[in-house]
């Protein structure tokens, strides 16, 4: 029995290997080619930049000057920062009132939260860019309303999860102690929130970071994110500095990865704190 469960858990740890493997090739691959010229590129993609086909730091300066890189990652953190805020200040709050406060209205509402999350984007794609517009909302600031309102769902529904495993007389012995509802909410509730809120902060910051058609349709070029930015270098009848491009997607990805690793040890705990029903 000891040999089997030894034969299993080895088998475990190559097949985990074998699928992280997979995983982890087409980026190693992107980081390899950002190193090498055009040419190299095309005709031997996955061989090391040796020799003459080391180009350096080549790609990284012509892509960054071809695309207005800075420009663009300033803009990303901006968009991805404060709408990540807005969305687990809101919705924290909307998911603890529609969980305490009983009625009709509350539960019509959270239904409709939670149906948003099954609407295609494409359904709606047209329409939103067109309101957008309309409202002035074609601009960064007009951008994390717009990333609130799609990311309000499924932040919603996981913080209601997890509020209904707070016990009720945690904050009934914070309302007798003097607390009114805001302190209650900000001084008990919130920092019980922690697990989930981090989840939802590393699922929406992974979103909003790589989203690129939203963005396209509301602001355009007046305002390029990376992603927008990485389009750009795609020159006419198809053309494509594929070195500079390798090289920017290897400058867009690393934000991202630094905050997943970071915060990664938070994303099981947190779904499954979400997932309790009460």
């Amino acid at each position: 029995m000891e040999k089997q469960n030894k034969a299993l858990a080895l088998l475990k740890i190559v097949l985990l290997t074998v699928i992280a493997a997979a995983f982890l090739f087409p980026i190693a691959v992107v980081f390899i080619n950002s190193f090498k010229y055009k040419f190299d590129i095309s005709n031997s993609p996955f061989t090391l930049p040796l020799g003459e086909a080391f180009a350096g730091m080549e790609n990284y300066i012509n892509g960054i000057t071809a695309t207005g890189f800075p420009d663009a990652l300033l803009r990303s953190l901006f968009v991805t920062v404060f709408s990540v805020a807005a969305i687990l200040f809101f919705t924290s709050m909307t998911a603890w009132y529609i969980v305490r406060v009983k009625g009709l209205f509350n539960k019509i509402f959270y239904y409709l939260l939670v149906f948003s999350m099954i609407v295609p984007f494409q359904m709606v794609m047209f329409t939103m860019s067109k309101t957008a517009n309309l409202l002035g909302l074609d601009n960064p600031v007009g951008l994390v309303i717009i990333y609130l309102g799609f990311g309000a769902g499924l932040s919603t529904f996981m913080f209601c999860g997890f509020i209904k495993s707070i016990p009720l007389s945690i904050e009934e012995a914070a309302t007798i102690d003097g607390c009114s509802p805001l302190q209650t909410f900000f001084l008990v509730v919130l920092p019980l929130l922690k697990p989930t809120a981090i989840t939802v902060a590393i699922l929406d910051t992974m979103w909003i970071w790589n989203d690129y058609l939203l963005p396209y349709l509301t602001v355009g070029h007046d305002y390029k994110t990376v992603p927008i930015a990485v389009q750009y270098l795609k020159g006419g009848y198809g053309s494509v500095d594929m070195g500079a491009m390798m090289a920017v997607l290897v400058l867009s990805i690393i934000p991202v990865v630094v905050f997943y690793l970071v915060c990664q040890k938070y994303i099981i705990k947190g779904v499954a704190a979400g997932a309790v029903k009460g």
